[in-house]
């Protein structure tokens, strides 16, 4: 998956819909099992079920795909959604690398991955409410 280009969305480059679920899948199937991101697991209600719905159809319209989260939620209001959560470097840390295992496990590389490191980066950072 590495023909990311200015002709096509991040969602499309990816593979679509079908992608999109697989991506966010890896995420919470390594969040629930890997003792690594037992933090961000905490963080998170004990059925994941509507959580990843929520990144799913959120992650479909980040991407350039359909806004389905923005259909159903309004706008994602990320930081306000997020801040009863205590986030600090070690929540964001175990997102990205939750994430980054979850791209690897999809095949992202190139210059689609490189695009997406540093967008989930910076996203996750502005997540960030916890001063350390």
């Amino acid at each position: 998956m590495s023909d990311f280009s200015s002709d096509n969305t991040p969602y499309d480059t990816i593979g679509g819909d079908e992608r999109v679920r697989a991506l966010t899948d890896a995420f919470y199937d390594h969040m629930d099992q890997d003792p690594a991101y037992a933090t961000i697991r905490k963080l998170h209600p004990p059925d994941l079920t509507e959580s990843r719905q929520k990144l799913y159809e959120f992650l479909s319209g980040w991407l350039g795909g359909p806004n389905l989260y923005v259909a159903k939620h309004g706008h994602p209001r990320l930081r306000g959604r997020h801040m009863p959560y205590s986030i600090g470097e070690v929540e964001r840390d175990q997102w990205l690398a939750c994430m980054a295992r979850s791209m690897d496990d999809c095949g992202i590389d190139g210059e689609l991955r490189s695009f997406l490191d540093d967008r989930f980066a910076h996203v996750a950072n502005f997540m960030r409410n916890r001063e350390e």
